[in-house]
């Protein structure tokens, strides 16, 4: 019963019909929950995690019940396109689950970062979706100061994240990020990262720490689309960003955890 997705667009699933295109009237609902990801020729990485924090997310925002919103996430897989790239996102709203099918953007391999720490917007911070708005101006001031991305900061001046990314660092041999009693987005990409690391013997590290404290140190900004993307610019101030000598191969190891969509 599934209608297959072959181009970008809105759709929402109806029991009797599959996914059927969102009209016009229904598109501009406000958000309870969001997730994307990165499809490319039908590869992705970590989707049974985007599911399980998906339907978390869901049930903390009186969502639909879990059967309904696995029967989505089942048609929603299923209709995929297998070929291109592309960085669809599933969202709730107080009417719908649905599916926004977008082409994914340019990837990036590194990244220039705002070095002024911003404000933290959000208002719940440990779901993503209702605060993309709010994240997407900070985002926007940060392009408006010649860089790509700006780093949230707690009341104290703590990194906390980065608007659309987890941030991580290198202290020494040790990876580091911000300590989980901050109000930190639970990350897909971020946590397999970390998985890697202590498989491998690297000593994991959960440290608060300030902008100015990250400054001649290798820093990576990490999510779902780009995957890893160490910092090799701070823009606006004296913040030294550090040779990225361990993100390429960390990179490639995360590119090639990618399979394949289940088969239609």
């Amino acid at each position: 019963m599934t209608r297959p997705v072959v181009a970008e667009g809105l759709w929402a699933l109806s029991p009797a019909a599959g996914l059927r295109p969102v009209e016009e009237t229904e598109a501009e609902e406000p958000l309870l929950v969001a997730d994307s990801w990165l499809v490319r020729e039908g590869r992705v990485r970590g989707l049974d995690r985007h599911r399980e924090r998906f339907v978390r997310s869901c049930g903390q925002s009186a969502g639909p019940p879990s059967y309904r919103l696995l029967e989505f996430w089942a048609a929603m897989t299923d209709a995929l396109p297998r070929s291109g790239a592309w960085f669809p996102r599933v969202e709730l709203t107080p009417r719908q689950v649905r599916l926004r099918l977008r082409p994914a953007p340019p990837l990036g391999t590194e990244i220039r970062v705002w070095a002024a720490g911003q404000s933290d917007p959000r208002t719940v911070p440990r779901r993503k979706g209702p605060d993309l708005d709010a994240l997407a101006a900070v985002r926007s001031r940060a392009t408006g100061a010649g860089a790509d991305e700006a780093v949230l900061v707690g009341p104290t001046g703590v990194v906390l994240e980065a608007a659309t990314a987890s941030v991580l660092w290198w202290e020494d041999d040790t990876l580091c990020l911000p300590p989980p009693r901050l109000p930190v987005l639970p990350g897909v990409t971020v946590a397999l990262v970390q998985e890697r690391a202590r498989r491998e013997g690297v000593r994991v590290a959960h440290r608060a720490r300030t902008l100015p404290e990250l400054s001649g140190r290798e820093v990576w900004l990490v999510n779902a689309l780009h995957g890893i993307r160490p910092v090799v610019n701070w823009i606006g101030g004296p913040l030294e960003a550090a040779p990225a000598r361990r993100a390429p191969e960390w990179r490639a190891w995360l590119d090639d955890l990618r399979e394949p969509l289940p088969a239609k």
